[in-house]
């Protein structure tokens, strides 16, 4: 079974149940990483994944993993950590480190999805302040973070690293916080991982997904640079009792 190739030049993807089963949720190939394209494709629960020297190729698997802010699971260790206070943590300070990082330090399928091309756009969209990014600070030196894009009540996940053990889950488990006290519904993490789905994602059907998306991402992105909230910071105590 073949797959459409889009023009550039006009946006629009086909229906996500048109999806392939195999490869998992592969739909169309082709099209634009303008900040139109990418805003249509997360809306319609796509997103771009492909390699260096393949033309652009779009997905929707089935199912889908999410994460609920509420849910996420904070392990024995993870608290330690954070009750210490040994990492500092920012919003936004450095999106093109923790994009660096993510490139040269996590890889999906056989090789590095984050392409140079991948590169600029999502830095197109940080400064348009769709994508964001969370740092983890070991004095002036970057050790961990993720990034992603937010657009209306989900934040959809694309990648995060780690230099130093937990430091990635750190980055995580502060924007969980976040994002609960901001009105989030849901992180899209897009396909399964055991890693995730020990953290407390769970995997749902696409159809629920789709009908999710639709009702939350409607709407324009702030377009607002993200920052730490020092009273979310002042609750975290009861995190590590």
């Amino acid at each position: 079974m073949s797959i459409p190739y889009l023009d550039p030049n006009s946006i629009w993807f086909p229906d996500p149940g048109d999806a392939l089963k195999e490869p998992n949720g592969l739909i169309a190939a082709g099209g634009s990483l303008s900040t139109e394209w990418l805003l249509q494709a997360y809306r319609q629960g796509i997103f771009p994944w492909y390699e260096e020297g393949q033309p652009i190729l779009w997905w929707s698997p089935d199912p889908r993993l999410i994460l609920l802010p509420g849910d996420f699971r904070v392990s024995k260790s993870l608290r330690k950590l954070a009750r210490k206070h040994v990492y500092e943590i920012s919003f936004d300070k450095n999106f093109s480190g923790v994009l660096n990082g993510c490139k040269h330090g996590y890889r999906k399928l056989e090789g590095t999805w984050i392409t140079n091309d991948i590169a600029v756009a999502y830095t197109n969209l940080h400064l348009q302040g769709i994508a964001h990014s969370v740092e983890v600070w070991s004095s002036s030196s970057l050790v961990g973070g993720l990034y992603g894009i937010a657009v209306g009540k989900v934040f959809f996940g694309e990648s995060m690293f780690s230099k130093v053990d937990n430091a990635s889950k750190l980055a995580l488990f502060y924007l969980t916080l976040h994002l609960k006290e901001w009105g989030f519904e849901f992180i899209d993490c897009q396909v399964h991982s055991n890693h995730l789905e020990s953290l407390g994602a769970l995997e749902i059907p696409r159809c629920e997904f789709m009908k999710k998306l639709e009702a939350l991402t409607e709407g324009k992105p702030n377009n607002e640079e993200w920052q730490v909230d020092q009273r979310i910071n002042a609750s975290f105590n009861k995190y590590y009792e």
